[in-house]
């Protein structure tokens, strides 16, 4: 098995038994994740791997919010402390954590009914409703950063088409990126003066909130996972970037009856207005607009898991940019 966690070292110090059976979970970009079953249960095993976000001391402060957050009935599957009482094991410089393992499965929008959609939105205003219940009062200060400034996204473009020229033996992909490349400067050069300013106060997120990091049991959803990405952000932006993964049709657009309806739900949840979300939507639109992470991960680091959610991803900044008013309608009605 690749990249085997030391699995002895590990239940050593939790006292979880024996292991019978350690496999890769397929899913997930960025961290190593392993279904364990031992001779005393079943377990998921996080290898904490992202260099960006596995600091054992900050992993400690994302497993005391999931705890906290547990505690006020929402759907999370908080670590297992080892003997200790800690929650991130450190083996060799790595850091791992020990998670109940939960029986689920990944829903993405398309397989979702309409009422699930507005459930699903009103789990994720709770989901930051709570956060400001539980994390820190003082750290809540400040404004979102920066939008992306067109011309840094004009440089970008120009490299990375200068990749995909160079790129031997041509394919289909090279073919797809070529055109969106082009398609997409020729938008921004259109539209670079709607780049937004900034004003907006930022509040708690889950940070990563889209179909893989959420489980569910039957029609309900069992657990939120993966929150590594918990911090400052505006909360309306996470709802319309989660909106933006979980309703995309592979065509590239977005089923706007399921968004408006999780939309409705994750106002009322939240307590979030109709001009946080007009905002939040056109920064996010801005955002998908000069956004080009799948073909950086293709060119510049030869990483091609990302590459199957290139189609969609790319035609949705195309289409939304021509359905905009029809998008900003479908979150505030």
């Amino acid at each position: 098995m690749p990249h085997a966690p030391p699995l002895g070292a590990l239940l050593r110090q939790y006292s979880a038994g024996r292991a019978v059976a350690c496999e890769p979970v397929d899913q997930g970009l960025l961290n190593r994740g392993y279904r364990l079953c031992t001779t005393r249960g079943r377990y998921f095993l996080k290898h904490h791997f992202d260099p960006e976000t596995a600091d054992p001391a900050a992993i400690a402060r994302q497993h005391r919010a999931t705890q906290r957050l547990a505690d006020l009935g929402v759907p999370v599957a908080p670590p297992l402390a080892d003997r200790d009482g800690r929650t991130v094991a450190v083996v060799g410089g790595h850091a791992y954590a020990l998670h109940p393992w939960i029986d689920g499965r990944h829903r993405h929008g398309g397989q979702l009914s309409t009422g699930q959609c507005a459930r699903l939105g009103a789990l994720l205003g709770v989901v930051h409703a709570s956060l400001e219940r539980v994390m820190p009062v003082h750290a809540r200060a400040g404004t979102e950063p920066d939008a992306a400034d067109p011309a840094d996204t004009f440089t970008l473009i120009d490299d990375l088409l200068g990749r995909v020229c160079r790129h031997r033996p041509a394919d289909s992909f090279d073919e797809l990126a070529r055109h969106r490349l082009l398609e997409r400067r020729a938008l921004l050069e259109q539209h670079a003066d709607r780049r937004p300013t900034r004003g907006s106060s930022v509040g708690w997120v889950h940070g990563d909130f889209h179909p893989f990091n959420l489980l569910y049991r039957g029609d309900a959803p069992a657990a939120i996972v993966d929150w590594d990405r918990l911090g400052l952000r505006p909360r309306a932006e996470e709802a319309v970037r989660a909106a933006a993964i979980f309703f995309v049709r592979p065509v590239g657009t977005l089923d706007l009856p399921k968004v408006r309806a999780y939309a409705r739900a994750y106002r009322r949840t939240a307590g979030a207005t109709p001009s946080e979300l007009t905002a939040a939507v056109h920064r996010v639109w801005w955002e998908r607009l000069n956004d080009f992470w799948m073909l950086r991960w293709h060119y510049e680091r030869g990483d091609t898991r990302a590459d199957p959610q290139f189609p969609a991803a790319s035609a949705l900044a195309v289409w939304w940019t021509r359905a905009y008013d029809t998008v900003c309608e479908a979150f505030v009605e």
